[in-house]
């Protein structure tokens, strides 16, 4: 452990004002980049959820160290843990078209919760570390992860088109670019719908192919409404 941290290990004013100091920033750094991303929790909630980790845990450290009380120091900060499921669940829907969205954002806002308690309890080092390792996983490796969806061996695609012409017209791309239809679920308006018909295709992917040159290639095709990946 890092030395100039040892007279901050105790629940006095200084290490208590600097533990909170340290939660409002490490919680608004995670924060900033998912408010940049406009996703559903950005910076004031992530500040406030890793305040509240910290709280915890120095609030169970002053009554059983300083009040004297008869308690498990570890009680409370189990109950964020579990707790933080039920806000995380918040940020997650699953859209129309089946779509999970928000898992980042919960995933972020359950670690912020635990850099909170580890400043709370004086573990300045692991505290620290945690949020410039989350960081990383979230501007550098979210990189990463796009590149590696770029060529990923299979993808899904929702379709709406105009006609059974526009059907085949797809499905003839597909076969040209050396794509192999996996499955394939269509859907027609009935009766007065006044909705498009639409597909979904689970299509194999080449080595040669990019989703977003097929993406870009089926825009531009006549009786495609729109098409996007699942």
């Amino acid at each position: 452990m890092l030395s100039i941290f040892d007279g901050l290990r105790d629940v006095t004013l200084l290490s208590t004002t600097v533990r909170m100091a340290l939660a409002v920033l490490c919680g608004g750094i995670i924060g900033i980049e998912r408010e940049y991303k406009r996703r559903p929790a950005g910076f004031r909630t992530h500040i406030l959820i890793c305040l509240g980790a910290a709280m915890t845990t120095m609030t169970s450290q002053f009554l059983y160290l300083n009040l004297h009380y008869y308690t498990d120091m570890a009680r409370l900060g189990a109950q964020v843990v579990a707790g933080m499921g039920f806000i995380g669940a918040g940020t997650i829907i699953v859209t129309r078209r089946q779509r999970v969205k928000g898992l980042t954002t919960a995933a972020g806002l359950w670690t912020s919760a635990i850099v909170g308690l580890a400043l709370g309890g004086g573990f300045y080092e692991g505290a620290i570390l945690a949020t410039v390792l989350i960081m990383l996983a979230e501007l550098l490796f979210s990189k990463m992860e796009y590149r590696i969806l770029e060529r990923a061996p299979e993808v899904n695609l929702y379709v709406e088109y105009s006609g059974k012409a526009s059907l085949e017209n797809v499905l003839s791309l597909y076969k040209a670019w050396g794509l192999k239809v996996l499955n394939m679920e269509i859907t027609r308006p009935t009766g007065t719908a006044t909705h498009n018909a639409c597909a979904i295709f689970t299509l194999r992917m080449n080595k040669k192919c990019r989703v977003d040159d097929l993406l870009g290639a089926m825009d531009l095709m006549a009786g495609v409404i729109s098409v996007k990946e699942l």
